[in-house]
């Protein structure tokens, strides 16, 4: 098992490409502590991962209180050793920018963006005074190329991959490596929460002819989060089924 003895420290996990990625680190022996809003979701999550070392700790990534307070949970939860800290928590809400007013704003920004920040700089000392470890943050492929209708979300990914860089410039002296991981359409809740013209156009877009599978993703953040990305840092990897490729 690529994660064994190891602590993971996630943001997201009560649906779609978070859960499906809590299973598949838990699957490879770590003990994940699984940070999120959706106390419900988390539990089921936790039901699903059949004896893994699954736990919940509460967090709400718009209110800087709760991101603090997660942050001091994990950091004694894990006897100060974070081995992985994945930021896959997400949102948004297709719609025209004009029509974004600040409320709508401030959520998809600090969920995207803000609340990740924050975290991260929470659990950086600890992770740097443990001796190294990795980081990888989900962001998106409207991020990368900009998407209709997703302006505010486009610019809050495109900021997590900036970061993604900047950090891992940072963290190297430190055995930190960081990453991101950007995928293309996915057949979670957020996706299909997409007018069916839409989900429809973005299908016959894609090469493969088909949604990425949650487990796609995940597969993707446990190759960042496991040993054999050891020398790879501050690379974003587009998991879109050929729809975006990198230039």
């Amino acid at each position: 098992m690529q994660l064994k003895y190891k602590t993971v420290v996630m943001t997201g996990g009560a649906s779609g490409i978070g859960r499906a990625t809590v299973l598949m680190l838990a699957k490879e022996g770590a003990r994940v502590l699984l940070c999120d809003v959706n106390e419900a979701g988390a539990n089921e999550t936790i039901k699903m991962a059949e004896g893994g070392l699954v736990e919940f700790v509460r967090l709400e990534l718009t209110d800087g209180a709760s991101v603090d307070a997660c942050a001091k949970q994990a950091i004694e939860r894990s006897g100060g050793k974070i081995d992985v800290f994945v930021n896959a928590a997400g949102w948004d809400r297709t719609q025209p920018f004009v029509e974004a007013d600040q409320a709508f704003l401030d959520k998809v920004l600090g969920i995207n963006l803000l609340g990740p920040v924050r975290l991260t700089r929470a659990l950086f000392p600890t992770m740097i005074a443990g001796g190294g470890g990795k980081i990888v943050y989900v962001a998106s492929d409207a991020g990368r190329v900009g998407s209709l209708g997703e302006t505010p979300y486009s610019a809050a990914k495109g900021g997590i991959i900036g970061f993604t860089k900047s950090l891992a410039r940072e963290g190297a002296r430190y055995k930190i490596t960081v990453n991101c991981v950007c995928p293309g359409p996915t057949d979670t809740p957020l996706f299909h929460a997409n007018p069916e013209r839409m989900r429809e156009a973005l299908l016959k877009a894609i090469p493969f002819r088909r949604l990425a599978k949650p487990e796609d993703i995940a597969g993707a953040i446990l190759y960042f989060a496991g040993p054999t990305s050891d020398y790879v840092t501050g690379q974003i990897l587009s998991v879109s089924g050929g729809l975006t490729m990198a230039g």
